[in-house]
């Protein structure tokens, strides 16, 4: 007899099997607007954005980078799925959007069906608390491509603002102040820096305890990526918010200038807020400067809100996490400055 496909590395049987485990899984966060099924070729939502005069869609697409390696360090699956999540809906949700579907991709070498159900259960259950459907994917088994045990996730979403309501950093001005809202862990940003300060240069394992953090190492690094879409859903009803920034790759530094217009500097004050244990130890056992972690890392700050003085009172009230005024905007070239 001749070889199968089967022989090469690919089971369609068994991918077959995952799939009818993952329509479950994704059928579970429909919402009114699906019109398709998992397992067709495209996925369909219906447009009917009742109440917004003037709808625009925001789209973004993004992966949670070398913490796939923690997690399959761990054998722990099930938490990556709604880090992509909720790093695709604070995407879009700092210019004013709120979701409406997300697409995953998973490419493994050799499919575990185990490990592509237990990744897709955590974009299902981030995909639900959000309020998004999913509405399809991709699993792609790829022999000879990834290392056995190895995978990669990447993850598509579109949300929906009205025109009017769209945040885009124009109406920043100077005095306005920086409201930073805490983090719980690296978020899916940093773990290139991580792995090599824990696991090459301090020889330390995931299961290895260090003064300073309350878990293993591998349970800080795989805490989950916070969704901030609720927290400043209110805030945003009421239009107490200039802008937003989601910190992710290239920590406050890189991220917070991205939204600020011409002659509008941020001066953030490192001290004002409690930086994360996590990115202490770090710091302390690579020997790293504060300024190439504030570029690495979030320090503690997963997002930064920009808001008028005398909004500040009507919008820390409808807060329900705690929060940190971390700075302010000064004239200057758009850029992040640091004043100790």
């Amino acid at each position: 007899m001749g070889i199968t496909y089967k022989d090469s590395g690919v089971d369609i049987d068994a991918s077959n099997a995952a799939k009818k485990r993952i329509r479950e899984l994704a059928r579970d966060t429909f919402t009114p607007g699906v019109l398709s099924d998992i397992g067709s070729f495209g996925g369909m939502f219906a447009c009917d954005f009742g109440g917004i005069k003037n709808p625009v869609l925001v789209s973004s697409t993004d992966g949670v980078g070398t913490k796939l390696k923690i997690a399959v360090m761990m054998n722990r699956h099930n938490t990556v799925g709604a880090d992509l999540v909720n790093h695709c809906v604070n995407d879009i949700l700092v210019q004013g959007a709120r979701p409406l579907f997300f697409m995953d991709y998973v490419a493994t070498g050799r499919l575990d069906a185990d490990v592509i159900v237990s990744v897709v259960e955590g974009v299902a259950r981030g995909c639900k608390e959000a309020g998004c459907a999913l509405i399809g994917g991709e699993t792609a088994e790829m022999p000879g491509f990834y290392a056995d045990g190895e995978y990669d996730v990447a993850g598509f979403i579109v949300g929906i603002v009205d025109r009017s309501r769209i945040l885009d950093g124009k109406s920043i001005r100077h005095g306005d102040l920086l409201i930073g809202l805490p983090s719980v862990g690296l978020h899916t940003n940093g773990y290139s820096l991580a792995r090599k300060v824990f696991f090459e240069l301090a020889k330390l394992t995931p299961n290895s305890r260090v003064d300073g953090l309350e878990g293993t190492v591998g349970d800080e690094l795989l805490k989950p990526h916070l969704n901030y879409e609720p927290i400043v859903r209110v805030a945003l009803a009421r239009n107490l918010v200039e802008g937003l920034a989601h910190i992710t790759g290239g920590g406050i530094t890189e991220n917070l200038n991205r939204i600020l217009p011409d002659n509008c500097q941020a001066e953030v004050r490192p001290g004002s807020w409690p930086v994360l244990p996590l990115c202490q130890v770090m710091a302390r056992l690579g020997g790293i400067e504060r300024d190439e972690m504030l570029r690495s890392t979030n320090m503690g700050i997963g997002m930064v809100i920009v808001v008028r003085p005398s909004n500040l009172a009507a919008l820390t009230a409808t807060l329900s996490t705690p929060w940190y005024q971390i700075g302010q905007i000064i004239p200057g070239e758009p850029r992040v400055t640091y004043r100790s």
